[in-house]
């Protein structure tokens, strides 16, 4: 059976992979991440595509003690960092030993075990 594409969510998936993420931004400045047919905080229909910042801020993190079984053996890192206009919520893809609130990360792809793509997160002193 051949992976099913979710269209607007892989889109973004591939803009990060290319260095060329982006977000939604509505007239009055509200961000958010595709897939959206319209702002969640105002309502409006006219979305503009937004180049998204290069680096975000690290907001809080958790460490996943009982992970999906996707992830038997692991302990992932989930962040919340915030890129401006928006924040993205993803898995941390390098040693989460210097991570801490403040740090600055870039935004990847992550893979998990089952070869399923999400939005990670890299620490910008791991480059």
């Amino acid at each position: 059976m051949g992976e099913q594409r979710e269209d607007g969510y892989d889109d973004l998936l591939d803009a990060i992979e290319s260095n060329t993420g982006y977000y939604l931004s509505c007239p009055a400045g509200h961000g958010s991440l595709p897939p959206r047919q319209v702002c969640p905080t105002c309502g409006d229909d006219d979305l503009s595509t937004e180049p998204l910042p290069d680096t975000g801020t690290v907001v809080t993190f958790t460490e996943i003690a009982v992970p999906a079984p996707a992830f038997t053996g692991q302990t992932p890192v989930v962040v919340i960092a915030d890129f401006g206009p928006v924040r993205l919520t993803g898995r941390l893809v390098d040693d989460s030993d210097a991570l801490e609130v403040g740090s600055e990360v870039v935004p990847t792809v992550a893979t998990s075990p089952d070869g399923g793509r999400h939005i990670g997160a890299r620490l910008v002193s791991e480059r």
